[in-house]
């Protein structure tokens, strides 16, 4: 197994590090946190022109067609920002869903947009009964004519205020897990609003279904009953690349931490010789490489066509955890600056807990890393 990165990716990484550097300092990355959508029409066409929006979409739709380790060596370094805005949920899970889910005239339809920034895929599953279970999908799709009625609410959407079309989880029958169907809903649609939740959520929103009708050709693939397969067969291959982003954002927040005990003296001496101030550091590293060695195993079995499914299971559970740990580490190192806003650490605190439940929380992918095993 090696999981040293190629020339191309190397040249990938420098190429996002220096793009963030110069168009996303963080001066920049406070103000975009601030705002609905986390993102602008300027940074979308940039990173459209470089072919990052497109980068797992395949040549034929439109996109770069890269691997899932190009995808995460872009992602991480993203992740270092931390760079927010409607990146992940469209063009690497919402893309996803449309490959594996779609039909061959929706993908021609939503995918060559997605790469060109036109169109943003929000994915909408989870409710007031949070959870990435099928069971808790509880907003019921009602068929009449050539047309669904929905009425409820989706909780916890991300990036749903940027989005121009919503990949909606709905209940289309009583099964627990085929009585679920995706609608591509597009936004805006009468009886169909989007809320940002405000606290430390960043571009979390609830999106709410007042009577909103959407046409029977909406379902993704064109079929009922298989919208739950398509969302675990889209997560398993995004998984990883979201975990990219929190081993970036986890490098982060170590070398800040590095940095403030170098320069910060306190008793004639840098804090950094002080044992406790050591521990923190110490115990951020390791969950730096646990996060980093899991996540690139994940994605080294993807690529390789190697069953990956209790490594993805395993990188999820160690990275949100670690991406938490590590930003509540380099906080006891910081102390009372490491709260301003200003300083930039809080950024990563924020969203370290914004994705911590994102596709499941640990707890989940420790039971499904069981049943992946066999235990």
């Amino acid at each position: 197994m090696d999981l040293s990165l190629s020339d191309a990716q190397e040249l990938l990484k420098a190429s996002v590090a220096h793009f963030v550097q110069q168009e996303c300092p963080k001066e920049v990355l406070l103000a975009l946190e601030m705002t609905p959508t986390g993102t602008t029409p300027q940074l979308m066409r940039k990173m459209a022109e470089l072919g990052w929006l497109g980068i797992l979409i395949p040549e034929a739709y439109g996109g770069a067609g890269r691997s899932f380790t190009d995808a995460a060596v872009l992602f991480e370094e993203l992740g270092k920002g931390p760079v927010c805005g409607p990146y992940f949920t469209s063009s690497v899970l919402g893309a996803l869903l449309v490959l594996h889910g779609g039909s061959e005239e929706q993908k021609r339809a939503l995918l060559p947009q997605v790469a060109r920034g036109t169109c943003v895929l929000g994915v909408a599953v989870t409710e007031a009964d949070y959870g990435w279970q099928p069971q808790a999908v509880q907003l019921r799709a009602h068929r009449q004519g050539d047309h669904y009625r929905l009425s409820g609410v989706k909780l916890f959407v991300h990036d749903a205020q940027a989005a121009t079309h919503l990949l909606c989880a709905v209940r289309t029958g009583d099964d627990p897990r085929g009585g679920i169907t995706l609608l591509v809903v597009e936004v805006p649609t009468a009886g169909l609003t989007v809320r940002s939740l405000p606290g430390w959520m960043g571009q979390v929103d609830e999106v709410r279904f007042e009577q909103v009708q959407v046409p029977a050709t909406a379902v993704l693939g064109g079929v009922e009953g298989r919208g739950w397969d398509v969302l675990e067969a889209a997560a398993l291959q995004a998984i990883p690349i979201l975990c990219a982003y929190k081993v970036g954002s986890c490098q982060a927040v170590v070398d800040m931490a590095l940095a403030y005990s170098r320069t910060r003296v306190q008793f004639g001496q840098p804090i950094g010789r002080f044992q406790r101030v050591q521990d923190h550091i110490i115990a951020m590293v390791n969950h730096l490489d646990a996060a980093r060695w899991t996540t690139y195993e994940a994605l080294w079995k993807l690529d390789s066509g190697r069953p990956a499914a209790a490594s993805v299971h395993l990188a999820k559970a160690v990275t949100s955890e670690a991406y938490v740990k590590v930003c509540d580490g380099a906080h006891e190192v910081h102390a009372g600056v490491g709260v301003m806003r200003e300083y930039g650490l809080t950024l990563h605190t924020q969203r370290s807990r914004a994705l911590y439940h994102l596709l499941g929380d640990p707890r989940t992918h420790r039971r499904r890393l069981a049943d992946a095993l066999g235990w």
